[in-house]
């Protein structure tokens, strides 16, 4: 079986580190299987090593100074389906609503569900959620998201993780006694609702700091960046914002927070969150059925500043060897070779490739129709 996975960019976001784990176990299964995204700014590889079992075709794209989100999108989508050959594949399966667009027919993985004012963006949602002929979502909440809001029906086949990357990370020195969030600051991430609640918690852990890691996107977060950048200075805060970190340091960043916060106001998973259990580390998220339906009892929950601020200050004061043990046990149930396993079987009772849609060129400037194709700020 041959097949082709879709993503967007080379540089770590969850869906692209998905995408990357999933293929080489996919691979490990036997599987022929091809990586195909867009090589963002110049990149020519991936942001880490792939296993030589999986091939990697990158699309040049490089940047246009100045141009904006919708524009952007749109040049991303012909970029890849210019480059694209799909009779090559047995089987093609888009991760993302861009790869989803720049192919005639395919598979979808829906991670997570947008909500975007951006007529391009918007367009590009909906059509990535209508077109294809079948749909994954990596959980349950997700999955009925997409029957209630388009009457569809999609296969659960949740994240697999790679713990033992991570269980056996020697946490990293010279940061001290900290927070991590990782992710990057963005809106999705609930960055305003954590400078808050940090600032909350470390009136009763004074030598505690911030850390932020992560952020790569495609998205224009400058005037939340710099709204978030105003808090901190109001708050009196001082976070440490590392940016991306390199695929090999971050499993002993992670080893090496005293708590991890995961305040995301939208997730369809939560994979960060997942490694952090593997490292040992306790996790605090925001109280969404989503997640209560990931984690359970393994991770405690907030639904604001203040109380998330509670909930990470137990976090830190309580050992807990219990709850930490299952949430290793969580962490170590949910392997890749499981996912790839269960993407195998949908693969082979849909008959391999699906009949090609003639591409409808007008269709890149029709709006999307659906009852989330143009809501609240994205």
């Amino acid at each position: 079986m041959k097949i082709a996975l879709l993503s967007y960019s080379t540089r770590p976001r969850g869906g692209v580190v998905h995408t990357l784990a999933l293929a080489e176990a996919l691979a490990g299964e036997g599987a022929d299987v091809t990586v195909w995204t867009l090589g963002r700014g110049g990149d020519t590889e991936l942001f880490r090593p792939v296993s030589p079992a999986v091939r990697v075709e990158i699309v040049p794209f490089p940047d246009r100074p100045g141009e904006a989100v919708g524009p952007r999108i749109l040049r991303s989508i012909e970029a890849l389906r210019a480059a694209f050959e799909p009779g090559r594949f047995d089987i093609v399966h888009a991760q993302d609503c861009i790869s989803a667009n720049a192919v005639p027919r395919c598979i979808r993985t829906v991670h997570h569900l947008d909500h975007f004012t951006t007529p391009e963006l918007a367009a590009c949602h909906e059509r990535a959620i209508v077109h294809p002929y079948a749909h994954v979502c990596v959980s349950a909440a997700v999955a009925a998201e997409l029957r209630t809001g388009w009457g569809l029906t999609a296969t659960v086949i949740p994240n697999g993780v790679d713990y033992d990357r991570f269980a056996a990370a020697a946490p990293r020195q010279g940061l001290g006694h900290f927070v991590l969030a990782v992710g990057g600051i963005e809106p999705r991430k609930g960055s305003l609702d954590l400078l808050e609640a940090f600032a909350l918690l470390r009136r009763d852990v004074p030598d505690l700091r911030l850390v932020i890691a992560g952020g790569e996107t495609l998205f224009d977060y400058r005037d939340y960046r710099a709204e978030w950048e105003r808090a901190a200075e109001r708050l009196g805060i001082a976070p440490v914002v590392l940016g991306a970190v390199a695929h090999d340091e971050l499993p002993g960043l992670v080893a090496a927070a005293a708590v991890f916060a995961f305040p995301s106001t939208k997730e369809g998973f939560g994979l960060a969150a997942m490694e952090a259990l593997a490292a040992g580390v306790p996790v605090v998220a925001r109280d969404l059925p989503v997640l209560r339906e990931v984690f359970g009892s393994t991770v405690r929950y907030g639904s604001g500043p203040a109380s998330l601020a509670s909930a990470m200050l137990a976090a830190i004061r309580a050992a807990e060897p219990g709850r930490r043990a299952a949430g290793r046990s969580l962490a170590a149930a949910h392997t890749w070779k499981s996912a790839a396993q269960r993407h195998l079987e949908l693969y082979r009772a849909l008959g391999g490739p699906a009949p090609m849609r003639r591409h409808d060129p007008e269709e890149e400037d029709r709006p999307g129709e659906g009852p989330d194709a143009v809501t609240a700020a994205g």
